[in-house]
């Protein structure tokens, strides 16, 4: 059994101004982040949450290293919202999948009330349990799944990367088989559609991670757009696993990698577009105003 197809989509919404989720797609270690607190720290620290799962991505390899990861997140959060005031208060969700193709079972790691879901056949199922207000309210008896779902207080989450020193991880192994495909993503897209339209809309794609990722957000847009949506699906197949190489990134401080990974002013960010074409674009800029300015010159002179 290996990975197969996968891809991404990350979408600002019809809302906000500003994107606050950040992704890891770097199979087989898949993650979603969607950030949370004031001015631009819910960017700040799902970047740095999904900078610090990236960095750790050769060490992950089971249920024990992918907790330490994801710690890790927690310290590195915890401690640029203590060091600056501006952050102060700031977390982040944090899922993770990581594939153990060997094994034939994905790890998973879990805080807060991103999701992951896992279609087989055609039942999908939620894998990951919200630590959300809600949740809780609905173990305890006290709401039905229907009015948690149109619960004024169901952002409310109760664990978050980053917000304390310590935090406790869901860490768990699911068994995995040929054909199952499983989705990854932010509560923009569970707030907008129930698990039966997800669904209906993974297998309305037939089952490719690509047509599916668009019609999520697309579907999570039309139905209002109220937060930022991130999707990331990706497919088991038949075949031996392929190694796990991974590129070395550019090197870059803490800032950059945030920037890079949760840019405010990208509206959207597609199946793995690269990276550089914001910079291209802003360099064709400044080109365009420096011609302008010694033409402008030029005829003065004259």
């Amino acid at each position: 059994m290996k990975i197969g197809r996968a891809a991404w989509l990350t979408d600002t919404g019809r809302r906000r101004t500003r994107n606050e989720d950040a992704y890891v797609f770097e199979p087989p270690l898949f993650a979603i982040a969607d950030g949370m607190g004031g001015a631009r720290a819910g960017e700040v620290a799902a970047g740095i949450a999904a900078a610090a799962l990236r960095d750790r991505r050769r060490d992950v390899i089971d249920e024990a290293s992918l907790e330490a990861s994801i710690e890790e997140a927690n310290r590195r959060v915890w401690e640029r919202s203590v060091a600056d005031p501006t952050t102060a208060g700031m977390g982040t969700t944090v899922t993770v999948a990581l594939v153990d193709a060997v094994d034939a079972g994905i790890v998973f790691g879990h805080v807060g009330d991103s999701r992951a879901y896992r279609l087989r056949g055609d039942v999908l199922e939620q894998i990951t349990t919200d630590h959300s207000l809600v949740a809780e309210l609905v173990e305890s008896g006290v709401l039905t799944p229907e009015e948690a779902e149109r619960h004024p207080q169901r952002s409310a989450i109760t664990r978050a990367v980053g917000t304390e020193s310590a935090i406790e991880v869901d860490v768990f192994r699911v068994p995995a088989e040929r054909g199952d495909l499983v989705l990854l993503c932010s509560d923009g897209l569970t707030d907008m559609l129930s698990q039966d339209e997800i669904a209906s809309a993974l297998l309305e794609a037939d089952r490719d991670p690509e047509a599916a990722a668009e019609r999520l957000v697309a579907a999570a847009n039309a139905r209002g757009g109220e937060d930022n949506i991130t999707v990331v699906l990706f497919e088991l197949v038949e075949g031996d696993p392929e190694p796990v190489t991974y590129d070395d990134p550019p090197a870059a401080d803490e800032g950059a990698a945030e920037a890079t990974l949760a840019d405010p002013e990208a509206d959207v960010s597609r199946h793995g577009a690269a990276s550089g074409g914001r910079l291209t674009s802003l360099a064709l800029v400044a080109l365009v105003v420096v011609v302008g300015a010694l033409a402008l010159y030029w005829g003065i002179s004259r």
